[in-house]
């Protein structure tokens, strides 16, 4: 029997995103949107899609195995895999059954863990999943391996820019750098219909834009009031924003995350106006005596909040918005890459630092949680986290494409969306060494999938780059992927 595990949390991390990407400004245009809809009302600079030959299954299978590779981690030493993930790819069958090959051929099928689906909200169940085990009688020893894995994509029309796709793989176990306090955990979990999938047949969600934001804020208010009781309750003292050195919010834009650190430190001033500066206090004053639901659909409070708490906002958020930014909304993969952004940007000077996660799912599902951060020895550092997870390469190395080559993509998904009988282009001139790709879908709806060698010499991008690090893709290749695009389009 193994000990009893100690500081458990998240050992390692690695993230990969396609890297095929469309320019919000360029976005804005193509669609005939204001100037600064999606760059400055959303806040967003950047979204990631999936190309025809990459999905969650696909994404899911290089960054496991990366993270497998780059730690040094024998398969066999894996004894739970939990993934997080609301795309749907099949009604029965997981995606952890997909992965299942890479551990297959060590040997190991001795793997506990499903799915777990509630919108956004999956890939926390999931790590919550692997933590509680480790911290469990049922633990043998072995490592937990949890992934957040999901593809955003919405129907032509406002909520199209709030996309993106990404997977992360996070390695749970004990002794750890990112140490989960456990006891001040809170959740908030209640039925709405704010965001949601009735239609199997479709990729593209039903969506209440105003609701989901009332239902975010309204989750957020929950679990920071229990969150705070129960800190109090162990701590014997009151907990403020000034007592976590970091938060990090679930992103489906990032408008609303700024929203959302106004809408904590207007909670800490009702609480106790001595929480805030002098100058926060006079601002929020007029609006303490606003209802709930009044304080919901005020702009005008809303805009006091973003002013009042835009030097803290800076200091304790703004290094965990960069990968949401440039990648979109990952669904569940959303949070944790708000996280890596966090690595990735303070990670010299981290030990010691208690940051608050913010996890939300529309339906829906809350849960507010914290990390204490340690520094650890090697492979298990925060320094080789970052080093592993490469962020600035890996959106440097992106290809910036043009928004009609982006539509014309989803038209193919559209019709590919649980299809058969289809063999992709398998192009994967664009895919970095070591990347899995969909080759086919049979008769029988079974996917296949292969991987670039992981010594590819694929092609780079040329020298005009942009925002986002990209190089825009030649018009021949354009053309070339339209016109197969149609061929499809007529023939599927």
């Amino acid at each position: 029997m193994a000990a009893h595990p100690k500081n458990v949390g998240i050992l390692a991390m690695d993230i990969y995103f396609p890297p095929t990407c469309v320019q919000q400004e360029a976005l804005e245009a193509h669609d005939g949107a204001s100037k600064g809809k999606y760059t400055i009302g959303l806040g967003q600079d950047c979204m990631a899609f999936c190309s025809e030959v990459e999905d969650v299954i696909s994404m899911s299978l290089t960054v496991v195995t990366s993270l497998l590779g780059k730690f040094k981690i024998d398969p066999k030493q894996i004894g739970r895999l939990e993934v997080g993930s609301e795309t749907v790819i099949d009604k029965s069958k997981s995606i952890k059954t997909f992965l299942m090959q890479i551990f297959e051929e060590s040997g190991n099928t001795d793997i506990e863990g499903v799915d777990s689906t509630n919108a956004c909200y999956g890939g926390t169940a999931a790590l919550f999943n692997c933590a509680n085990w480790v911290e469990s009688t049922s633990w043998d020893g072995r490592y937990g391996l949890v992934v957040c894995t999901d593809s955003a994509v919405y129907a032509e029309g406002p909520a199209r820019p709030t996309g993106g796709a990404a997977a992360i793989a996070m390695l749970i176990g004990p002794d750890a750098p990112i140490v989960f306090e456990s006891k001040f955990r809170a959740s908030h979990m209640s039925h709405a219909y704010d965001f949601y999938k009735p239609n199997l047949a479709s990729e593209y969600p039903v969506v209440d834009g105003k609701l989901s934001q009332t239902c975010y804020l309204m989750a957020l208010d929950s679990c920071y009031k229990r969150f705070c009781e129960k800190f109090e309750k162990l701590e014997g003292r009151p907990f403020s924003i000034s007592d976590s050195d970091y938060f990090v919010f679930h992103s489906p834009y990032n408008k609303l995350v700024q929203k959302s650190f106004g809408r904590l430190y207007f909670n800490d001033f009702l609480r106790n106006p001595s929480f805030v500066d002098e100058v926060a206090r006079g601002t929020l004053a007029p609006f303490a005596s606003l209802s709930g639901d009044e304080s919901y659909q005020s702009r005008d409070l809303e805009k006091a909040n973003q002013q009042a708490a835009k030097q803290i906002y800076n200091v304790k958020v703004q290094p965990t918005t960069l990968i949401p930014k440039q990648v979109g909304n990952m669904y569940t993969a959303s949070l944790y890459a708000a996280f890596a952004s966090l690595l990735h940007n303070k990670h010299s000077s981290l030990a010691g630092k208690r940051v608050v996660m913010f996890s939300y799912g529309s339906g829906l599902t809350a849960t507010m949680f914290s990390f204490r951060l340690q520094e650890c020895q090697h492979p298990f550092s925060l320094s080789n986290i970052v080093a592993v997870m490469n962020v600035s390469d890996k959106l440097k190395q992106r290809i910036e494409v043009p928004p009609e080559k982006f539509v014309q993509t989803l038209k193919i998904m559209e019709h590919r969306y649980g299809a058969k009988d289809f063999v992709t282009s398998k192009d994967c001139s664009l895919l970095p060494p070591g990347t899995y790709y969909l080759t086919e879908v049979d008769s029988m709806y079974r996917r296949f999938y292969a991987k670039t060698s992981d010594h590819t010499n694929t092609p780079k991008p040329d020298n005009n780059l942009h925002a986002n690090g990209g190089g825009k893709l030649p018009v021949l290749e354009i053309l070339g992927f339209l016109f197969y695009g149609l061929r499809l389009n007529h023939v599927t």
